[in-house]
Order: structure tokens, then C-alpha cells, then sequence
């Protein structure tokens, strides 16, 4: 079978086939492994071009045993402490730890002791949450909005899953730094937290409870960690071979072709590519009641320095004062936030052979409006916001960052749209309650009888840790499909 994409769910899809039996060949556009987990080498700076927050690593552990490997065998993985730091507009910051007494002790020093009971409670919920929601919603497959009726379900119904994140997380905590803290990461599913579900703290449970760690090497040592053991586990991985198209008999996909001409037989396929460059290689037009909503995008800029910051951690957010109006500008308005609000990672701190000797590496995250949303002319406007950005650092303790400042790479929703990113954004589809679960465009396509979707713009979702589940939910249903066959 042909598993076309060689990021990070269609390498732990063909993991899993692997270790079911099934013979994998994986085609790759790029020259190397890792999709939307990029790279980029410049001036003797090894770039993370994607993301760059790990959580969940049991999730590749997962991956590589079903072909007999573990994480300890491909990766050096490092545990963030704290896994952020949060720095404030006024003036204040938040070291965000995920043990338990550590974090406690952390919110009694900036908030008084009856905020720390309230995150004790918090992280409570956090936790019974991530047990109710992975075992049923999210490591789970679903072939119809039926399936959604599960006891589970009543079990996060009575937890408060369905109402409002912003709400939930304030039932527990008061001070609003803290509620920020454990509510932002709805950016990464593409609402609000205002109007996201309640359900999407779980994105706070892996973030500040289950930990944040990061690959020596990179992140791009993920992908290159699970294309490893594909290959010693007997599959092939070709790169730089984009497809082309896909050869049909009726509803089954019965060849792969690249660009080259080559033309590669198949059983199954599994398609890990944008969701819309999937259907149209299918030849599908997706008939949804409800238009699809694309999440925000983003602005990162790659600086390379020759110095650092001593308030900075590996991952910095700094936010904005405006907040609540940063989502409504990029969102609703179409416009780059007036108080920006930014993700600001600094590898080299944890892994120092990622920049020249002296120098020092930052990845600077802006959400920004994807071009559905916004009518903005990045290619004029782009180096201005990027002026705009260094300015606003600058103000915010990085002073002298412009003049630091030995190398550089800007990279705006025209250029994630030139990637073939819809909407030029990374991010793919919003989780909206519409798109949110058995309402998220399934891993299976309607005409199709052999062909399998993975990836974020499918079930269950966007992020690393649903990514890889989203390859194994694929593997499991081309398993499921094929039976015993080999």
C-alpha cells in the first residue's frame, strides 16, 4: 500500500501498518521527512520552519512500538521546566511549571494562596477531562454523528465539555493572567476561547500538566526518529517524488502517480496531504450543510542573533493587554492584531548546537488572518509587520533585538498559501462545534472504497499529539478494511 506524505501522521500510519504486517512504500514531495514539521538551514542555523511545542511524546512511543521501537531508541528528548513563561503587560510574568506543588507554589507567589487552591482545582478537571475525552473522543473513531452517543459522553456533558473555555477556566481561577495561561491554546484549534468549547482545555491539560518537552536536534529530529524506523522496519520512504495524480477502477484507487511518471501499484492509500489537495487528487467535492471554516494563520519570523535575553524561556508568550480583541481582529476583522499577542521560542537555550557557536536562534509566532478572513497584501505588507513585531519585543525587554540581528527569515499566510496551505494557513480546518469530532471531515471519502485521509484537516484534529493519532485511526481502518490480507 502507498501512504503519500511523509509528515508526521502519515509516518506513524505506516508505523502502525508496518507492525500490523502490511507492506509500505510513502511518498514525499520534500526532501526529506516531517511535512508541515519543517526545516530550514541557514547561515549555519538549523530552523524549525513548523511546530515547535512537543507534548504528549507517549503518542510517538505509541508509533514507534508497534514496529518494536521506543523513544529512547531514536529520540533525546528534553523535559521543559518550566514549559513557559508568561510575561504580561504589566510587567508581571508567570513561570509555568507542570508539577503539581511547583506550579501551586508559582500562582501563591503571583496571585495568593486561594488562587493556588484554585488551580489544584483546575488541574483536576483538567485531568478527569483528558481521561473522558481521550479514551472516547479523541483516540476513537467515528463513522457517523452516532457514534458520538457513548456513556462517556453524558460523564463530559456533566463535567461543563460543552459549555464555554473561557468560562470553565474561569470557574477555577479569578486572576485573569491565569486565565490566560490555561485558555490561549484554543488559538491552536482556531477559536476564541470565549466561544470554544469547553472540551478544547484539553489542550491545556497537555500543555501545563502532562508537560512540554523538546527533541535534541530539533524538532525536525521527530520526523527523521519515525522515517528511521519505518525504513529499518522494512518500508520504503521516496523523497522529492510529488504525486501527481491518483489511477481509478470504479471506487478503488488502484495506482499512485508521481510528477516523474513513476507509477506505483496499491491496494490502499492513505492520503496525508491538505485536505482539499486530498479530495481533488480523489476527484470528491465535499457536500457539507455547513461551509467549512479555515483556522487563523500565522506570522513567524526566524531570527538568528548574536545574543539572548535573560527573561526569555524555550517557549515565551507575551501577551498583549488587548487581549479579548486580538480574536476578534484576526478572526472577525480580517486584521493583524493592534496589541499583538506572541509565542516567542528560543531552541538553542536547550539545544545550543542548533545555532553557530555565539549566536542564539528565536521563532517569533503571530496569529494572523488567514486570507479568507483578510484582504491583506502580505507580499507589500509583510516586511512592515515584521518591523512592527521587533518593535513591539523591543518595548517588551528585548532591546537591541533589531541591531542583534545576523540572519532572518520572514514567513506569512501568502507564503504557507504558496506551500499549497488553503487559506494560507497551517492550521487547517477550525474546531467549531461543526467541525469538532464526528462533524470533522472523516478519515474514509464517499466513492471511494480504498482510500484513507490523515492529518489535521481530518479526525480528530490539529496538533502533534492529534496527528499521530489521526495516522493511527487511518492505519487502523485500512486494517480493518483489508482484514487478514497481507
Amino acid at each position: 500500500m502507498v501512504v503519500v506524505g511523509a509528515g508526521l501522521s502519515g509516518l506513524a500510519c505506516a508505523l502502525h501498518l508496518l507492525g500490523a504486517g502490511r507492506e509500505v512504500t510513502v511518498v514525499e514531495r520534500e526532501p526529506h521527512p516531517g511535512g508541515r514539521a519543517g526545516r530550514l538551514d541557514l547561515d549555519g542555523f538549523q530552523i524549525d520552519t513548523g511546530p515547535t511545542v512537543l507534548t504528549m511524546p507517549e503518542l510517538l512511543d505509541e508509533a514507534l512500538g508497534a514496529v518494536g521501537e521506543t523513544v529512547a531508541d531514536r529520540l533525546d528528548l528534553v523535559p521543559l521546566s518550566p514549559a513557559y513563561r508568561a510575561s504580561f503587560a504589566d510587567g508581571s510574568s508567570i513561570d509555568v511549571h507542570t508539577e503539581r506543588e511547583a506550579m501551586a507554589a508559582e500562582v501563591a507567589r503571583v496571585a495568593g494562596p486561594r488562587e493556588a487552591d484554585g488551580y489544584l482545582r483546575l488541574r483536576d478537571w483538567l485531568t478527569r477531562l483528558y481521561r473522558v475525552e481521550m479514551r472516547s473522543f479523541i483516540d476513537a473513531q467515528f463513522d457517523s454523528p452516532l457514534d458520538l452517543v457513548r456513556p462517556d459522553l453524558l460523564r463530559l456533558a456533566a463535567m461543563g465539555g460543552f459549555g464555554r473555555l473561557a468560562p470553565a477556566v474561569g470557574r477555577h481561577v479569578r486572576d485573569e493572567r491565569l486565565r490566560r495561561v490555561f485558555s490561549f491554546q484554543s488559538l491552536y484549534a482556531g477559536v476564541a476561547p470565549e466561544r470554544a468549547l469547553a472540551a478544547y482545555a484539553v489542550i491545556a491539560y497537555m500543555d501545563t500538566v502532562a508537560g512540554v518537552h523538546f527533541p535534541r536536534g530539533g524538532m525536525r529530529a521527530l520526523g527523521e526518529a519515525l522515517a528511521g524506523a519505518v525504513v529499518k522496519a522494512g518500508g520504503t520512504v521516496r523523497y522529492g517524488d510529488a504525486v501527481s495524480r491518483l489511477e481509478r477502477a470504479g471506487t478503488r484507487v488502484t495506482a499512485v502517480v508521481t510528477e516523474e511518471g513513476d507509477r506505483l501499484a496499491c491496494d490502499q492509500v492513505v492520503l496525508t496531504t491538505d485536505l482539499p489537495a486530498a479530495h481533488r487528487l480523489l476527484g470528491h467535492t465535499p457536500r457539507r450543510p455547513v461551509a467549512t471554516r479555515y483556522s487563523p494563520s500565522a506570522v513567524v519570523l526566524h531570527l538568528g542573533t548574536d545574543r539572548t535575553w535573560e527573561g526569555l524561556g524555550h517557549h515565551t508568550i507575551s501577551f498583549g493587554d488587548a487581549w479579548k480583541r486580538t480574536f476578534t481582529e484576526i478572526i472577525h476583522r480580517g486584521r493583524t492584531m493592534s496589541d499583538p499577542s506572541l509565542l516567542v521560542t528560543q531552541p538553542s537555550r536547550t539545544d545550543p548546537t542548533l545555532a553557530p557557536e555565539g549566536r542564539h536562534l528565536l521563532y517569533v509566532l503571530a496569529p494572523a488572518p488567514n486570507l479568507a478572513a483578510g484582504d491583506i497584501d502580505w507580499d507589500r505588507e509583510g516586511p512592515r509587520y515584521r518591523d512592527h513585531l521587533v518593535e513591539v519585543l523591543e518595548q517588551r525587554g528585548l532591546d537591541g533585538l533589531d541591531a542583534s540581528v545576523r540572519t532572518e527569515h520572514l514567513v506569512t499566510p501568502a507564503d504557507w498559501a504558496r506551500q499549497g496551505l488553503a487559506h494560507g494557513t497551517p492550521f487547517s480546518l477550525a474546531h467549531t462545534f461543526a467541525q469538532t469530532g464526528p462533524f470533522r471531515p472523516r478519515n474514509t471519502v464517499p466513492g471511494t472504497s480504498n482510500a484513507v485521509l490523515a492529518g489535521c484537516g481530518t479526525t480528530p484534529g490539529v496538533g502533534l499529539p492529534t496527528v499521530l493519532i489521526s495516522g493511527k485511526l487511518a492505519a487502523a481502518k485500512v486494517v480493518r478494511r483489508t482484514g487478514g490480507r497481507r
